[in-house]
């Protein structure tokens, strides 16, 4: 028997699944890799563009620049792999010994626990479920979870309470994530309830890092997170272009490229 043909929105599912790894694909592409006429995919387009989930253009589709959700936990740990590991190896490289550590939600920044096996004496606070769980044979972290409401999409503590615990500590660096970000909005996220937690965790930092891949950039969600001023280094990975490295440093951060 035959595999049963996907519905329009699972068909438009798939395409902004694709978009995650390729943020631009032309309706040929689409075509090959839903098994569909061209016609359907043109509608699919036009239907993802009128709700403001990806954006038609000449010949095809692109991501949208606003970002209205965050994928789930479970997509963005198949997306851009190289590029997780390339940051979070550059990333481990400021850890030393004896270090308090915030990690962010994320599967970037979780991407650093297997780099900071040979640290020792380190604290490492985190409101990741997924971080803090593989944390746990560490043998050597003094481990904080930070409480709060939890968003089960992206497995992670929200809210006011995790903003709470987080103003009663002092880290050294804060290492945060974001799902969209660039020169003009900063870091914004598409869910209020996110930005206690990162602005008191970088508020309680000697010094704050971003962790953000080049396919975030040029996305932003109506809340505002932070400035990129604010930030003392951003790490990135290679496929940022110049001309996007040479806006960032002007605003003052330190940019790493990995």
């Amino acid at each position: 028997m035959g595999t049963s043909p996907l519905i329009p929105e699972q068909r438009r599912q798939q395409i902004l699944d694709h978009l995650r790894t390729e943020p631009v694909l032309s309706y040929r592409q689409l075509t090959e890799l839903l098994g569909v006429s061209q016609m359907t995919v043109r509608r699919d387009v036009a239907v993802l563009d009128e709700q403001g989930r990806a954006r038609a253009t000449q010949g095809g589709v692109t991501v949208q620049a606003r970002l209205l959700e965050e994928p789930p936990r479970a997509a963005k740990a198949e997306a851009n792999i190289p590029a997780k590991f390339a940051i979070a190896a550059a990333a481990a490289a400021m850890v030393t010994d004896s270090m308090t550590l915030y990690l962010d939600a994320g599967t970037t920044v979780q991407a650093l626990r297997p780099l900071l096996q040979e640290r020792r004496n380190l604290t490492v606070v985190t409101n990741d479920l997924g971080t803090a769980g593989a944390f746990l044979d560490h043998p050597s972290v003094d481990l904080l979870c930070v409480g709060g409401r939890v968003d089960v999409a992206n497995q992670s503590m929200i809210g006011r309470l995790a903003a709470l615990t987080l103003g009663e500590l002092s880290l050294d660096i804060a290492f945060i994530s974001s799902s969209s970000w660039d020169a003009k909005h900063g870091i914004t996220t598409p869910v209020e309830a996110k930005i206690d937690a990162k602005r008191a965790a970088m508020a309680s930092a000697t010094e704050s890092v971003l962790l953000a891949d080049a396919g975030k950039f040029g996305h932003f969600a109506k809340y505002r997170v932070a400035r990129l001023d604010e930030f003392r280094s951003i790490i990135s990975n290679a496929a940022l272009a110049a001309g996007d490295v040479t806006a960032v440093r002007e605003l003052g951060p330190q940019v790493i490229v990995a």
